[in-house]
């Protein structure tokens, strides 16, 4: 999984180290590269395993081909991703139009999201984070655990 927060410099090149432990994780799952694209919810930039990108074009692919939703997820999520591969330092280069929708220009901050991680720009994921907590706080009634989950830990 993708756990954490980890913050990193970006140097002028573009280029980014990507917390050893993603790339380990994508490392596992067989990846020396990741997904990427613009969020469309938010200025961070999503990141994904290829297998995990397959997933969501399936997804889209099971709407009627003629339906405006389908061109609508198409074109906001695929059409504007890209396939970053790692170089030998661990390494990614950001292309200018994923730093332009993040505001990103020097420092990054990573953040774990399960089998997904983002990227933004410190202040404004700081920002996003603490309006989260407070969301999550009111909210917090709403997560339960699932029928497997209970499974699993009534197994333990």
């Amino acid at each position: 999984m993708f756990l954490s927060t980890y913050e990193n410099k970006l140097d002028s090149k573009g280029r980014v180290s990507v917390p050893a432990s993603f790339r380990s994780h994508l490392s596992s799952l067989g990846y020396n590269s990741v997904v990427c694209y613009p969020s469309f919810t938010t200025t961070a930039i999503e990141f994904c395993p290829q297998s995990r990108i397959e997933k969501l074009s399936d997804t889209i692919d099971t709407l009627n081909p003629f339906e405006e939703n389908r061109d609508v997820f198409a074109t906001s999520v695929l059409a504007d991703s890209f396939q970053l591969n790692f170089d030998p330092e661990g390494r990614i280069i950001l292309p200018e139009k994923l730093l332009d929708h993040s505001g990103i220009k020097d420092r990054v901050v990573f953040v774990g999201q399960g089998k997904t991680f983002q990227m933004w720009e410190p202040n404004k994921f700081f920002k996003f984070r603490d309006d989260a907590r407070k969301k999550a706080k009111s909210l917090r009634s709403d997560l339960k655990w699932s029928q497997s989950a209970n499974k699993e830990r009534e197994e333990k």
